[in-house]
């Protein structure tokens, strides 16, 4: 395809070392190739006929006319120079459009092409375990198990919100973690609850037996957990309801053990097994752990293996979505079939879907035996995968100063707040931003959007103030992209 890129001074060497041979580069009579108008680039415009013309991603300008005037697609390159480069050579795939950016459309197409294929693997492979359609095991994709913690002693409308949330942010199975003491009646009410808010495969956490069997009696698809201390007692009712079950060790270091209650438990009748050697946290044996994983997987290739992320998310006072994305490489190289998170912490909130993004991204990296990297999914938030280029301070500039004076605005003060991401009605709500003034309350999801409405509705008079709400406003933006909490004139 003949094509040419449109830009402007400032951004010309940036265009030429990106397109490189590609295209051919026109630069136009003006410093901001987003300032380009339609007249602009008619007057430059060379007489060479091209197939297509690329102006930058962020240009604003109605270009119809002169794209049916000259008989050649105009369409909006990417927002960046940097990455021109992939565009320009995944263009034939990806098609252009005049309203979103060609980087945007990029992404969203290699991201919904990622999702297909990871739909197709799954729809294709086979597992040893099926429970309520959901595969565990064989060359199935990572599954994630949501934990709800303490989920009998919740409110019923609590514990389904908790279920809808998870379902929403990517969960495959459901467990409700019992803590010591609840009662056999409690857990009943919450296995019922959680049934009739979901179709995923449910499983009870606990190694009571009189717990362990009336989940099981009340619609539990999966026990956790099952030892020598308790096998006995429930094996009888996991064969009578075809339940699947996590086997662990009876002692945390003993592989030994782990193998012997997995031969008891398939002695006994049970055929669903899900092997957990534990994973310990960091300074409790987290390397070890590890070896125990590799050493059981190196004995037995074929019985799916449950691996408790949460043990090291929970208990590191670092961002999960690296930790999640490591620990899943790790399950990957295992062929772990069960993730499994309490998405409990504040600091760990968003594991489940940290988590699912990860096991689509092993599942695409495992079938091109590839790095996990150039996927079309990825787990990139606060770091760049390709750097724009940095400008420089010219010599004569004016060192900036904060104003010490403040002068409250005639048409009135805004308090600004976020609201969470949460389930009502059964739906997922999205977090929004919130401000309130004298006048009247505005919500939305972008800084742009609130204060264009803010102008729009005169509820700002003064530069200053203009500047503070829209230093706020985008804190808030970031705060909600980020999915932590807000605080007005607090350092985000």
């Amino acid at each position: 395809m003949d094509t040419l890129v449109v830009t402007g001074h400032l951004a010309e060497n940036a265009v030429r070392k990106a397109v490189k041979a590609i295209a051919d580069v026109l630069v136009l009579d003006i410093e901001v190739a987003a300032f380009i108008t339609p007249a602009l680039l008619r007057k430059h415009i060379p007489d060479r006929k091209y197939d297509l013309i690329l102006i930058p991603g962020i240009a604003s300008g109605d270009f119809t006319m002169l794209e049916n005037e000259l008989g050649t697609s105009i369409r909006l390159g990417p927002k960046h120079a940097v990455d021109l480069g992939i565009v320009l050579s995944s263009g034939s795939s990806i098609g252009f459009s005049t309203k979103l950016p060609a980087c945007e459309l990029l992404a969203g197409r290699m991201r919904a092409n990622a999702i297909g294929k990871v739909t197709c693997l799954e729809d294709e492979s086979t597992a040893p375990i099926v429970v309520k359609s959901t595969k565990i095991g064989g060359n199935s994709r990572m599954k994630v198990m949501a934990e709800i913690v303490d989920a009998a002693n919740l409110e019923r409308q609590e514990l389904i919100d908790k279920i809808l949330y998870f379902e929403h942010t990517g969960a495959d199975m459901i467990d409700l973690g019992m803590s010591p003491g609840t009662s056999g009646e409690n857990a009943a009410d919450a296995v019922k609850t959680a049934r009739s808010a979901t179709n995923l495969p449910l499983g009870i956490d606990t190694l009571e037996p009189a717990l362990i069997n009336t989940a099981l009696s009340n619609g539990v698809d999966i026990v956790l957990s099952l030892n020598s201390g308790n096998l006995n007692h429930v094996k009888d009712n996991i064969i009578k309801h075809s339940a699947a079950a996590v086997v662990i060790p009876d002692r945390v270091e003993s592989t030994g053990s782990l193998f012997s209650n997995i031969e008891s438990a398939r002695d006994a009748g049970i055929e669903k097994l899900i092997a957990d050697p534990v994973l310990e946290p960091a300074g409790h044996g987290l390397v070890e752990s590890i070896n125990r994983y590799l050493e059981f997987r190196n004995r037995d290739k074929t019985t799916p293996l449950f691996f408790g992320t949460g043990n090291v998310t929970e208990l590191i006072d670092a961002d999960s979505i690296g930790i999640n994305a490591i620990l899943s490489g790790m399950g990957m190289e295992l062929d772990a079939s069960i993730l499994f998170t309490p998405d409990f912490s504040h600091k760990a909130h968003n594991c489940v879907f940290e988590l699912k993004t990860a096991s689509m991204m092993m599942a695409l990296a495992k079938e091109r035996k590839s790095a996990p990297k150039d996927l079309g999914i990825d787990m990139l938030v606060a770091k760049e995968k390709r750097r724009r280029d940095f400008g420089m301070a010219p010599g004569s500039a004016i060192g900036a100063k904060a104003s010490d004076s403040w002068q409250l605005d005639p048409a009135g003060c805004f308090r600004i707040e976020i609201t969470r991401n949460e389930v009502l009605d059964g739906k997922m709500i999205t977090g929004k931003i919130v401000a309130r003034h004298k006048n009247g309350s505005i919500t939305g999801s972008t800084a742009r959007e609130m204060l264009d409405t803010i102008i729009s509705m005169g509820l700002v008079s003064r530069l200053g103030h203009a500047a503070y709400l829209g230093r706020e406003l985008m804190k808030a933006e970031l705060a909600l992209k980020f999915n932590r909490s807000y605080s007005q004139d607090d350092e985000f």
